[in-house]
């Protein structure tokens, strides 16, 4: 396997990288750290106690891009790459929260003093940076950012904050169990060594997750569990009921980078996780709008130049992937074999109350949240489930399908747009998923709304005695330690005009179309 080579680098993205270089995060295991003197352990086999400030598993800083809005187009570029910059140090706190464990045993403020503190300092300068900016453009920035300098250390359970895109959620954690405490507190696992006698699994390859916590029986799914705004599909008796379906392959070109084109432009490895992409074939940090109008594309339809891209699926087997020590890849915690999906199921369906609008082209789309894990639930879209049980879908964790079932993850994309935008600050709010009832509201208009489905055929995963054997796990940033949550789908429409038209047509005459 290959990744698409890089066409120009950006002075912007030469100081993002210097600033990632020093990273190598392959040693990364999941680690707990003693951060106060609180913590309370009873006997083997009986519950333990202790302080929520006592076990530090990852890095959790509050997302300074979630928080800025009316940037001035003419700031965006610069904004971005200090939001990757913010990105780069919390890999780089995360590295060295994973590499110090015999000095965070020996002192319980080891990480706050040597880890959050010096990380905060950093964090201020870019924070500050990022409000000279917006406002040196014209633009108003918000004189609080500074209170989103500060992180703190959190445990491997999984946040939740409830309440999702427009009082949406994720049910509240999915099949009621969200991260049930974490999993994490009674296994007894190998490798941790951290004298709070807490030990954590890191599958025998160095890194973090996923653990067996992450993984449910999709027999143990309750049907119909999944009752989430986010993935409320559009199909129904009324509005506009056709579907178009584009075939766009299953990256079968060996297309592959740790870029991010939406969140992070002109930035090399600003997603620090390796991507799929089908569709259009010059899809890098670096593309512009014209390169992407220029490219080949893998889809059938010659007119949908669009890049369809996701987070690699991965089985940590041992493999030594093409990107093994590249940043990314096995530099940056993200091991084993690239899985190439079965299928790879593209469709855009209609809306339940009314007719679709065409999309604009080059709008930008980002569902789910890579960030999920220590952002809490609010953006998280993910859903992984198992052929022949696809009415149990769970958002938390990773599917053990039976023999014969294959592992499915799909994406029900937001299908209301502003009217106006092809992206915005913080490339969310230019987009809006439907009302309960699927409609828009706020004067936002329906669009043809994009679901992903994405089918793998992987071995079972054995879970035995708190332990998980030959995991597969989705590729994350490092700190995000692999979670089923931070699942996510990127999507930049390069359809040409007559085949967008020819999409809104058959969605509106109610036709099935490809």
């Amino acid at each position: 396997m290959g990744r698409n080579t890089r066409k120009r680098r950006s002075p912007l993205a030469i100081k993002v990288v210097a600033g990632a270089a020093a990273l190598a995060v392959g040693g990364g295991g999941l680690v707990w750290a003693n951060f106060n003197a609180s913590a309370h352990e009873e006997g083997p086999g009986q519950h333990r106690t202790r302080s929520a400030a006592a076990q530090v598993a990852t890095i959790d800083c509050p997302d300074v891009g979630q928080r800025i809005s009316g940037v001035p187009d003419r700031a965006r570029g610069e904004v971005d790459g200090e939001l990757a910059t913010l990105d780069s140090q919390i890999t780089d706190a995360y590295q060295r929260l994973a590499t110090t464990r015999q000095a965070q045993a020996g002192d319980a403020q080891y990480v706050r003093n040597a880890i959050l503190g010096p990380l905060k300092d950093r964090r201020k300068v870019i924070i500050d940076r990022i409000q000279l900016e917006i406002n040196r453009a014209g633009g108003r920035a918000d004189d609080n950012l500074d209170e989103l300098a500060g992180c703190q250390g959190q445990p491997a359970e999984q946040p939740q904050d409830g309440g999702g895109q427009g009082g949406g959620g994720q049910d509240d954690g999915q099949n009621g169990d969200g991260q049930d405490g974490g999993g994490q507190d009674d296994g007894g696992q190998n490798g941790g060594g951290q004298d709070d006698g807490q030990n954590q699994d890191d599958n025998g390859n160095g890194v973090a997750g996923p653990v067996a916590d992450d993984f449910v029986d999709i027999n143990d799914v309750q049907p119909n569990s999944r009752n989430s705004q986010n993935g409320l599909a559009a199909d129904g008796d009324g509005g506009s009921t056709g579907t178009f379906t584009t075939d766009c392959g299953v990256n079968e070109n060996n297309l592959f980078n740790s870029d991010n084109l939406i969140a992070a432009p002109g930035v090399d490895n600003g997603a620090h996780h390796t991507h799929d992409y089908v569709g259009n074939q010059d899809n890098d940090a670096f593309s512009s709008d014209e390169d992407l109008a220029a490219a080949d594309t893998s889809c059938q339809n010659q007119g949908d130049k669009s890049t369809y891209y996701w987070p690699v699926l991965r089985l940590q087997d041992g493999t030594q992937e093409f990107d093994a020590n590249e940043q990314g890849g096995g530099a940056e915690g993200n091991v084993g074999r690239i899985l190439e999906p079965a299928q790879a199921e593209l469709r855009f369906v209609g809306n339940q109350q009314s007719d679709v609008v065409a999309m604009p082209r080059f709008l930008r789309i980002i569902t789910g949240d890579a960030k999920s894990f220590t952002n809490g639930d609010a953006n998280a879209n993910s859903s992984w489930s198992c052929t022949g049980f696809e009415d149990r879908q769970v958002t938390d964790k990773y599917p053990l399908c039976p023999e014969g079932s294959q592992v499915v993850r799909t994406a029900n994309f937001q299908s209301c747009w502003d009217g106006q935008n092809i992206d915005s600050a913080n490339h969310r709010d230019h987009m809006a998923f439907v009302q309960a009832d699927g409609s828009c509201a706020n004067g936002f208009q329906a669009i043809p709304q994009l679901q992903v489905r994405l089918v793998y055929d992987i071995p079972t995963p054995t879970v035995e005695n708190g332990q998980v054997q030959n995991p597969y796990a989705v590729d994350s940033f490092p700190e995000q330690l692999h979670k089923p949550i931070t699942d996510h789908n990127d999507f930049i429409n390069v359809m040409d005009e007559d085949l967008m038209n020819e999409v809104v047509d058959c969605i509106n005459n109610g036709e099935d179309c490809q």
